[in-house]
């Protein structure tokens, strides 16, 4: 059976920057084992799955797999899908509809730019927490990453682990400098961190007023992979800025930059919505370009 695929740069507005994302549409009549087997085919770091939704009101539902399983949420795969859809609707300027992935339903707002590119906006399926039981020391970070005791950390930040959905170990740097000076290894990462060495994501404040962090993300399940941005991650992280930022009531928004050190530059846009001392919606936002269409025959 003949399946149209696009291929799209997201958390970008420019193409052959951001983080590749696959999205297979037609994908009814595929079973789990042949889509994790077309993810291990396209060999980026997600591949989404476009299917009708199990409630008429929503756009579509979407599976989401890496080239070693499935995801209950992403970023990326949210923001890319969410503008291929808008583009295929013919959407005139934007839209908002909801999308269905396995942990739970996804609000989204797309605007469109041009025939290719537009920008999207979702509200995170679950809001983010801190792991306290499972924070790591700042001697493992520090080991984990190849960088001194004292390049982890600032102000009252300190390593954590935080989700919301996929758990990240997120860890704290001084600085830019030992952003970049970053040399870990896949045997160091497992042997800090376990089961969670394949989400490891560090950040620092951006002191040439880039953005407001910056950030860089690792796995260590085939060797070293890092990420050119991740949303789940930075949606992980709203917690974390909740207790060091402590930002006023209402909405407040931060620009993550990723990627730079890969010569993949991405910017993630995290909201906050705060009532109270609490979260109490979180908001990945992102623009998305298509690069190329294809069919597969599968």
């Amino acid at each position: 059976m003949a399946r149209s695929y696009v291929v799209l740069d997201v958390f970008t507005d420019r193409a052959l920057a951001g983080n590749p994302l696959a999205v297979v549409l037609d994908a009814e009549g595929l079973d789990g084992n042949q889509m994790q087997a077309i993810a291990r085919e396209f060999n980026l770091s997600e591949t989404v799955f476009v299917l009708p939704p199990t409630d008429e009101e929503h756009r579509a539902r979407l599976r989401i797999f890496t080239i070693n399983h499935e995801l209950p949420f992403a970023g990326h795969p949210t923001v890319g899908a969410a503008v291929l859809l808008a583009l295929r609707d013919e959407v005139e300027l934007a839209t908002d509809f909801v999308l269905e992935e396995s942990a739970g339903p996804v609000p989204c707002h797309v605007s469109l730019r041009n025939p290719h590119a537009g920008t999207a906006t979702f509200t995170v399926p679950r809001l983010p927490e801190i792991l306290d039981e499972e924070a790591p020391s700042v001697e493992a970070c520090a080991q984990a990453l190849g960088l001194d005791r004292s390049d982890i950390g600032f102000d009252a930040y300190r390593p954590v682990v935080a989700s919301a959905g996929v758990p990240f170990v997120c860890i704290p740097l001084a600085s830019r400098s030992a952003l970049a000076r970053i040399s870990p290894s896949a045997g160091r990462l497992i042997g800090a961190f376990g089961g969670t060495a394949d989400s490891v994501y560090v950040f620092c404040r951006d002191d040439e007023g880039e953005g407001d962090f910056r950030a860089r993300m690792f796995g260590a399940n085939m060797g070293i992979h890092e990420d050119p941005a991740t949303g789940s991650a930075a949606a992980a992280l709203a917690a974390v800025l909740l207790q060091g930022e402590k930002p006023a009531e209402g909405f407040t928004a931060y620009d993550i930059l990723q990627g730079v050190e890969m010569g993949r530059s991405s910017l993630v846009r995290l909201g906050l919505d705060v009532a109270g001392d609490a979260l109490s919606r979180v908001t990945i936002g992102g623009g998305a370009v298509v690069v190329a269409e294809g069919v597969l025959h599968v």
